[in-house]
């Protein structure tokens, strides 16, 4: 697939990375000439200095025969006009935005294809609110992701002495809960990827990912660990789009604190928020943290724009006695130092913003891809078309289908109907199957047995 991305910073830059490696011509814009260069140096792509939205620039870009454009600049104006001008020009039939400003996300007649032709919104704010979330409604997940719309969720969840599974074998999981349906799709252990079996041992300290709907999460997760009361009181470092995201969202349940640098900042965003306690201060303020009690925290959520900020308040925070201490961190090697210290997760706004790009490049009919274990793993919702004939995966059960080496169905959506999945349930043309790859390597094996034809969604 041609591939046009506009912006070589993070998000570009991690975009790249990604769909470099899958075969694709990869063509990178952006006006930092140093970027450029660092970026052809780690890659095999094509970079091009210029403005991504100006219509000379996408020529010399290849935009004529591209398959897509993927408009990640640091300016929402841009990553719109490029979005127009691409598909007056060059009829381009895939174009993608990041949009993150909401005064543009309100107005959906914006993009409804009478104004902006765009295809795809990406709002990383907003993908980063919904992964926070999504680990404030579990407490003690590591990651939660949702598959069939909501339907399906797949949790990653750090096995502890003590949960009733530690130290059996799994197939005593429905012994436990005889009429809970779920599936253990991935373990590792101390970095190492362990496929699971019937007959595997959990061991404590065991990093689980299971498969379940969202009503027996909880239960799945008191096997495998002592359950956490539920989260009552949140602080987020940084009164930026995600805090204030945050914050209005989890208002109406929690008691929610939000501390802001920037004074005029903290009395704009406490005119529209309605019951949150907004906080003029550094959120590394040791004094600031004990007048606010962080150690009677059940989360405290460092948000801003700093990496090196998140990090050290995070820490304080929790050397304070905040029982969550969770830090928005943009590189990734900080985001692999700091997740095995005392920061308890680090959220990359590069994984939660790559899985909605790469279901747009998959081949077969991907609806859903989330990048799971940074970057190393991946979950994904494929639709199985066709029949017996013409496919390798409709009409044959689970146990019969050839799955590359690491590869594990967990669950198949049928309609409104949620089936964990077994060796012997057979799946039908329509349904829409959970795998989980634990080396994305295999992603492309993924593709081939889910394809009826060569055919590119």
């Amino acid at each position: 697939m041609k591939i046009i991305i506009l912006g070589a910073g993070q998000v570009g830059s991690s975009v790249a990375a990604n769909l470099v490696n899958e075969a694709n011509d990869i063509t990178v814009v952006d006006l930092d000439p140093i970027r450029l260069r660092e970026l052809q140096d780690r890659f095999d792509l094509r970079t091009l200095e210029g403005h991504g939205a100006h219509p000379d620039v996408l020529t010399r870009a290849g935009a004529e025969d591209a398959d897509m454009i993927i408009a990640v600049t640091n300016s929402d104006e841009t990553n719109m006009v490029a979005c127009q001008v691409a598909y007056t020009l060059f009829h381009t039939p895939t174009k993608i935005a990041r949009v993150r400003a909401p005064s543009f996300l309100e107005q959906e007649k914006l993009f409804d294809g009478s104004a902006f032709p765009i295809d795809v919104r990406i709002s990383p704010e907003q993908l980063v609110t919904d992964y926070v979330m999504r680990l404030i409604e579990h407490p003690g997940a590591l990651q939660v992701t949702d598959f069939a719309e909501g339907r399906v969720r797949l949790v990653a969840v750090r096995a502890y002495y003590g949960g009733p599974l530690v130290g059996h074998e799994l197939r005593t999981l429905r012994d436990h809960m005889p009429h809970i349906e779920s599936r253990v799709a991935a373990i590792y252990r101390q970095d190492r990827a362990i496929h699971p079996e019937g007959d595997t041992v959990i061991e404590a300290d065991d990093e689980v990912f299971f498969i379940a709907a969202p009503k027996h999460i909880r239960s799945v997760m008191s096997e495998l660990r002592r359950l956490e009361k539920p989260y009552k009181r949140l602080i987020f470092a940084g009164g930026g789009n995600i805090g204030t995201r945050l914050a209005r969202a989890l208002e109406p349940h929690y008691r929610v604190k939000v501390i802001e640098r920037d004074l005029a900042r903290c009395r704009q965003i406490a005119e529209t928020l309605e019951r949150t306690i907004v906080l003029h201060g550094d959120a590394a303020d040791e004094e600031l943290l004990l007048e606010e009690n962080v150690a009677d925290t059940d989360v405290f959520c460092a948000v801003t724009n700093d990496d090196e900020a998140n990090i050290l308040s995070a820490m304080l925070a929790k050397r304070l006695g905040a029982r969550k201490a969770m830090a928005l961190i943009n590189r990734p090697a900080y985001v692999d130092l700091v997740q095995s210290g005392p920061i308890d997760i680090a959220i990359s706004p590069q994984q939660a913003t790559i899985g909605s790009l790469l279901r747009h490049v998959r081949r077969g009919d991907v609806v859903m891809v989330h990048s799971l274990r940074r970057g190393v793993a991946e979950g994904i919702e494929a639709i199985a078309h066709g029949d017996a004939n013409s496919s390798k995966v409709v009409g044959r059960p689970i146990e019969d289908i050839r799955l590359p080496k690491g590869t594990t169905i967990g669950a198949i959506v049928r309609g409104n109907q949620v089936l964990i999945a077994h060796h012997d349930l057979v799946i039908e043309s329509d349904d829409h199957v959970i795998l989980f790859i634990q080396d994305r390597q295999r992603v492309p094996e993924v593709e081939k047995l889910f394809q009826v034809g060569v055919t590119f969604f």
